[in-house]
């Protein structure tokens, strides 16, 4: 997987396949390589929401600290 994908990249191909899916454009025998993508991409997002927030949080622990 693409570590460096972009959040915003990653939603956006995402968004594709499901459009796709929901309009059937796309072919049975594409279907399980898509939805594997499709994990790859959600877990790719899950793990930069979890780092965005815990440097989101470190932040702001630092913060209170200063104060």
């Amino acid at each position: 997987m693409e570590n460096k994908m972009s959040y915003t990249k990653a939603i956006a191909e995402l968004e594709e396949i499901v459009e796709e899916i929901e309009n059937e454009d796309i072919s049975v025998d594409d279907l399980s390589k898509k939805v594997k993508r499709a994990s790859e991409l959600i877990r790719l997002c899950k793990i930069k929401l979890t780092k965005t927030e815990q440097e989101v949080n470190d932040v702001l622990k630092e913060i209170e600290g200063e104060g």
